[in-house]
Parts: structure tokens; sequence; C-alpha cells
């Protein structure tokens, strides 16, 4: 419920619920997979609100879904497959890659921009790319969407918020159908987190019409520092012990 409060405000969800299932107990696996589940229940929910107000346009955007699907799917598969003491290592760095991403993404506004890459190449290269990471990973994929629109592309903001929520939700499906079959979703736990995060984002919508999100987004920063701190104090983690052996 406090990732869906926050995801409303200032996006970075999944840096509250991935986290908290691996210190929670949880295979950094299955933590992957549970936190896919709930997920993909909010991106559709955001993707079928901009499909019913006209702001996605299927004949323009499809390449957009089959592409990050496809990255999603590739990304889980590889997921699945990765040694349990790499996800160990790994998880901890990539929070706090997005942490810093986040205290330094750009401000982006409403106004068009010039294009940088053609949009073919943008749907091959960047789009697969994204969906890759949400399927190995996950939290900023929406951000990191966002940015690449606007900034590469030269989408209008609205613009890019569309493709965004269908691109995001696209990665969502592709990497969900990979973890569905991998056994590793804890079912009733994902569903639990979505009807917490759609509460969640019910609250903080409210919060922002009257606050914004300038409190929210360091909140965001700090705490998913400190939860990539925890695990990797973890004494099983390969790293941390990797980090002790150097100082002796």
């Amino acid at each position: 419920m406090v990732a869906g409060f926050i995801d409303a405000i200032a996006g970075g969800g999944g840096l509250i619920t991935l986290p908290a299932l691996l210190l929670a107990g949880l295979s950094p696996v299955q933590a992957l997979a549970t936190n896919k589940l709930q997920s993909s229940a909010g991106s559709f929910s955001a993707t079928f609100a901009f499909f019913r107000q006209g702001l996605i346009q299927w004949h323009h955007s499809k390449w957009v879904f089959f592409l990050a699907l496809a990255g999603g799917m590739v990304g889980a598969l590889l997921a699945t497959r990765l040694p349990a003491t790499f996800l160990q290592i790994i998880v901890p760095i990539l929070l706090l890659s997005v942490a810093v991403y986040f205290l330094f993404s750009p401000n982006l506004d409403g106004r068009e921009r010039r294009a940088k890459i053609s949009r073919n190449l943008f749907l091959l290269t960047f789009v697969p790319l994204i969906g890759f990471y949400d399927g190995i990973f996950g939290p900023g994929t929406g951000s990191f969407f966002m940015v690449a629109f606007v900034l590469l592309l030269g989408s209008t903001l609205v613009n890019a918020i569309a493709e965004t929520k269908l691109a995001n939700f696209a990665s969502n499906i592709g990497s969900l159908l990979i973890f569905a079959f991998s056994g590793e979703m804890q079912v009733l736990l994902g569903l639990l987190m979505a009807l917490g995060a759609f509460i969640g984002a019910q609250l903080g919508a409210l919060f922002a019409v009257k606050y914004g999100g300038r409190v929210i987004r360091p909140l965001l920063i700090v705490m998913s520092v400190g939860m990539a701190i925890k695990l990797l104090l973890e004494p099983s983690n390969p790293l941390s012990l990797w980090i002790l052996s150097l100082w002796g």
C-alpha cells in the first residue's frame, strides 16, 4: 500500500515492493515473480484507461507493445536461469543505481522536442532493452520509458505517458508469462499486494493533488538506498562476504 501511494505521486513503487519481498525472506526469483504479478495489475489498469480516452492508437503503437513484450520475456527467462547468488549480488547494486537515477533524472515538461533518433531505430533498440530490464529486475522501468520517449523520440509528455503505459504493461505481461511457468510466483501474496497497491494509489492521488510529490521523491531515494544497504549487510550475501574478505 505504501508503494502504491508513492508510485501514484513520484513513480518507482517497485523500489519499495521488491526489496521488501527480499527482506521478508523470499528468494530473488520468487520476489521478482511475485512483484511482477502485482505490478501487472496496476499497469493494465493504467493502460486500459489510456485506451478508453483514445490516447493510445494501436496502429501506431503496436510495435511498442510487441517489442517490449519480447524484451520482458527474455529478461524474465534469464532471471529464472541465473544463479541465486548472482541475483543476490546484482539486486542491491541495481537498487542503488536506480536511486541515483531518480536523484539526477531530468525534469520533463510538456513541450515537444526534436527527435534524436528515428522511431524505427528507437523501437528496435531502446524498447526491447528497457523491456529486458523490466523482466530481469523492474523498478524504475516506467521512468526509463518516459525519459526515452521524450528525450530520444521527441514525444510530447502526454504521448510519452500513453506509450510508456503500453510499453510497461507489455513488458510486465511478457515477464509475467515466463514467471508464471517457473513455479516461483507466490500467487496469493501477489494478489494481496495488488489490492494494497490499488488502495495506496487512490490515497496517493489524493495526496498528490493537495501536496504534490516534493516530499515523496526524496523519501523514495532514501528508502531505496537504505534497503539496498540492508540487503548488502545480510551475512549470506556473497558481495558482503567478498567485501569483508578484502578488509581482512
